[in-house]
């Protein structure tokens, strides 16, 4: 992990926030326990796909959406612009699903917020890779994102609950991923903030 930088694309005053572990490792925990669901529910049915997916997309949106200012980024600027692109689509998505249940609309619904948000992700990960601190997770959540909502609508036709398998085990990887990134940044931050 690279040590915290100020991206270059920042207005005046938006540096990287101390606390940005917070919404990282909830983000992380909303993975892994989507991933769970998944994996231990044994016959779901479309409503919990629904409900679980949705649920899931639209935590990972919301909390997308505060770490921006936390990351160091104006909203106003271009990498706060298309991250909030990201986390409203996943937001909408999440909403979607959880309102509109079947295995077609969850299958190309979750792609759709998926793909967005992973392309995003990988953008800001290649785009700020070595000036900040996420962007090698943002390469890692951008590739496992995509390559979920490539998956997703080959799995349509086999019903909920490989529908689930496939999102749950890109949000298993990706959890385990940002619950390492998040505690890096917990680390670095009590290490750096002054002692008494």
């Amino acid at each position: 992990m690279n040590p915290p930088l100020t991206p270059a694309d920042t207005a005046a005053g938006t540096a990287q926030q101390a606390d940005l572990w917070k919404p990282v490792l909830l983000r992380a925990l909303a993975a892994l326990v989507f991933g769970a669901v998944t994996i231990f529910w044994p016959g779901p049915s479309l409503a919990v796909m629904g409900w679980s997916g949705g649920l899931y997309l639209l935590a990972t949106g919301l909390l997308l959406l505060w770490a921006i200012p936390k990351a160091g980024f104006a909203r106003d600027g271009m990498p706060g612009k298309i991250l909030s692109a990201a986390g409203a689509a996943l937001t909408g998505a999440g909403a979607a699903l959880a309102l509109l249940h079947g295995d077609r609309v969850f299958g190309i619904v979750a792609a759709l917020g998926l793909a967005v948000a992973g392309a995003v992700e990988l953008y800001c990960g290649i785009q700020y890779r070595g000036r900040h601190v996420l962007a090698r997770d943002w390469l890692a959540s951008g590739i496992i994102g995509l390559g979920t909502a490539a998956t997703l609508p080959f799995f349509i036709s086999l019903g909920a609950h490989a529908l689930l398998g496939v999102a749950g085990g890109g949000a298993i990887i990706s959890g385990v991923l940002w619950v390492l990134s998040g505690l890096t940044l917990r680390h670095d931050a009590r290490t750096a903030s002054p002692k008494p």
